[in-house]
């Protein structure tokens, strides 16, 4: 069995991390600095896939005022700092055979966004690199490569951000999938609640958001002509975000969030805009006592149903597969792959 590090306070932030990460064995980590959220998931191999160690999410809009000033604000990061933190402390505690953190939207578009993660490194030990749209796009659709087994010969995977919204088209071949089609579109839920504020809360304010998105999404569809394939059948849709966990959330009615309950879970087209309609009547007060959203989320809520809104519009699908997975689930999956095929062979060149 492997022996854990015992840290100290006199170890440095890179010390600490760098002594965790060179055990040999133990699980992997993958580390996601969003727009909105800060997550972390450490897991061991098991089977095909691999069992949660532990988890952290927190909450840390870090880019809140990004939209109109095109800078990571000083308390924005310093919130995420205090998550990247608590990160660094949970991976302390374990064997981490491999590490990956990335950076998303907030960071590729922030002026400062490098800057930042500079301090990163010096603070904490912790690596961070921005990906692109496209690799998010890549790890989405690994992770949740399972829920498109099945029925049909197409899928369109949507991932509702903080700060962008991804959209893979996919070739489903005898049930494995392949990336024919990708745009990352430059709205979130962060995005859209500081462009609207209180008037998304209105009809009038959420019909304008949908119809903005709409607009946005119609690039897309003119490439691939995706509406098409779904007035012949075979296309699915799958979504991966809060906003949609949130839809499943309230058509199961649940007391509490229940991640077993949702994830995987197919909502018919009726059933997600009858939870949709009731998430816009609740208004702020109740949006703030529903189990499934509470303080921290009210703000992002209608934006985030204005983006499923548009999208269920211009691809009106029969139903949508439920996904609460997403880039550091791909992450891990990709790291345990790699690690079971070993390093590469070098082979001399040959003309």
């Amino acid at each position: 069995m492997l022996e854990q590090v015992a840290l100290t306070e006199s170890d440095s932030a890179a010390s600490r991390v760098d002594q965790v990460r060179r055990l040999s064995g133990g699980a992997f980590a993958a580390l996601d600095l969003g727009t909105n959220n800060c997550r972390l998931l450490v897991g061991a191999p098991a089977g095909d896939g691999f069992r949660v160690i532990d988890s952290f999410s927190r909450i840390v809009r870090l880019g809140e005022g990004l939209h109109h000033t095109g800078r990571l604000s000083q308390d924005a990061m310093d919130r995420a700092m205090t998550a990247l933190h608590a990160c660094v402390e949970r991976l302390s505690r374990r064997p981490i055979r491999k590490l990956r953190a990335i950076a998303t939207e907030a960071c590729r578009r922030a002026s400062n966004g490098a800057a930042f993660l500079e301090r990163v490194k010096a603070e904490t030990g912790l690596d961070v690199q921005p990906i692109t749209s496209r690799e998010e796009a890549e790890l989405a659709l690994e992770s949740c490569s399972p829920l498109l087994c099945g029925e049909g010969s197409r899928a369109l995977l949507f991932d509702i951000g903080g700060g962008s919204t991804e959209l893979a088209w996919v070739r489903l071949t005898r049930g494995q999938p392949e990336l024919i089609g990708y745009d990352s579109l430059p709205i979130g839920v962060v995005t859209l609640s500081e462009r609207w504020g209180n008037a998304g809360f209105t009809d009038a304010g959420f019909e304008a958001m949908v119809d903005d998105v709409e607009t946005m999404l119609m690039k897309f569809e003119r490439v691939h002509c995706i509406s098409h394939e779904i007035s012949n059948g075979g296309v699915r849709l799958l979504g991966t975000s809060g906003t949609v966990t949130t839809l499943a959330g309230v058509v199961l009615k649940l007391e509490r969030y229940r991640r077993p309950a949702v994830d995987g879970l197919a909502l018919s087209a009726e059933d997600a805009a009858d939870a949709l309609d009731f998430l816009r009547g609740l208004g702020r007060e109740g949006l703030l006592q529903h189990p499934c959203v509470g303080p921290e989320r009210i703000d992002f809520v209608l934006p985030g149903c204005a983006v499923f809104a548009a999208i269920t519009r211009v691809w009106p699908a029969s139903k949508i597969v439920v996904a609460d997975r997403g880039l550091r689930e791909g992450m891990l999956l990709r790291m345990m792959r790699a690690d079971r095929a070993g390093p590469r062979k070098s082979y001399p060149n040959r003309p």
